[in-house]
């Protein structure tokens, strides 16, 4: 499948989906790219539900999209999962195709994303025990503590992606100074509420997991939403969070008002 307009490439995801790579001079400019196509998605999937209701379609064709799954974005990705009994892959391809093509035409969806963040501020206590690799990350950064703490809260993050566990927000990007490399054999074990840097990322742990990213601290903030029936992520993509050096007495008061 050959690429066209801002996606740069397109893979089978198995037997019931494919992956949408998309361009850009940077990773911002790629996620966003990926949004447009959510957009022009969501935009047509509500075209379909009106048609049906005027019953000016039929359900099997390709322009009714009642084949699509599920549309999952990531970084610069996104995955379409379909329904096989409707459509194939290359059938989904040309519908992505066709919809890039009077998307751009009409200068409708895809001229602009319609993700709408709100913003949060995440406390952080850094160098909490057990939650600190500032002098590990001083060493392969040539930053001191002071500065590291410095530049991770010196910028606001956009969450691109939420995954891995429940309410886990990759957010970036960290400032290239601070770049860090994963570490080379992960934690067995990393607590709950962790707040770590990998790459160009960086994230918190919602909950307690195995882990290799570079520990910076701790924070109270719940990275889950809970009720009575399930609990969803507190982060969702297109949020931006801005983090917040605290102390350890007032990380403690918060932890216990979560309580």
């Amino acid at each position: 499948m050959q690429a066209f307009g801002r996606i740069k490439q397109i893979v089978t995801a198995g037997a019931d989906a494919i992956m949408v790579y998309f361009d850009g001079a940077n990773l911002e400019q790629a996620n966003e790219a990926c949004h447009q196509m959510l957009a022009a998605i969501d935009m047509r999937q509500k075209k379909a539900q009106m048609s049906q209701c005027k019953k000016e379609c039929e359900l099997e064709t390709i322009n009714s999209w009642h084949w699509l799954r599920e549309s999952v974005p990531s970084y610069d990705s996104l995955l379409i999962i379909f329904d096989m009994t409707l459509i194939d892959s290359h059938g989904v391809y040309r519908a992505l195709k066709d919809l890039s093509a009077e998307s751009t035409s009409t200068q409708s969806a895809l001229t602009k994303p319609t993700v709408d963040g709100k913003t949060i501020e995440i406390p952080v206590w850094y160098g909490a025990p057990d939650t600190s690799d500032l002098s590990v990350i001083s060493k392969k950064t040539s930053l001191s503590i002071e500065e590291i703490i410095t530049l991770h809260t010196s910028v606001s993050y956009k969450v691109y992606a939420v995954g891995f566990s429940p309410g886990f927000a990759y957010m970036g990007d960290i400032p290239e100074a601070l770049k860090c490399a994963r570490l080379s054999t992960p934690r067995k074990r990393v607590p709950k509420g962790a707040v770590a840097i990998a790459d160009r990322q960086t994230a918190v742990y919602p909950s307690e997991s195995p882990g290799g990213w570079n520990l910076l601290g701790v924070t109270a903030f719940d990275m889950l939403l809970h009720s009575r029936e399930h609990s969803e992520s507190r982060l969702k993509v297109g949020d931006v969070v801005k983090f917040v050096s605290i102390t350890e007495q007032k990380y403690k008061a918060e932890l216990q008002a979560e309580l």
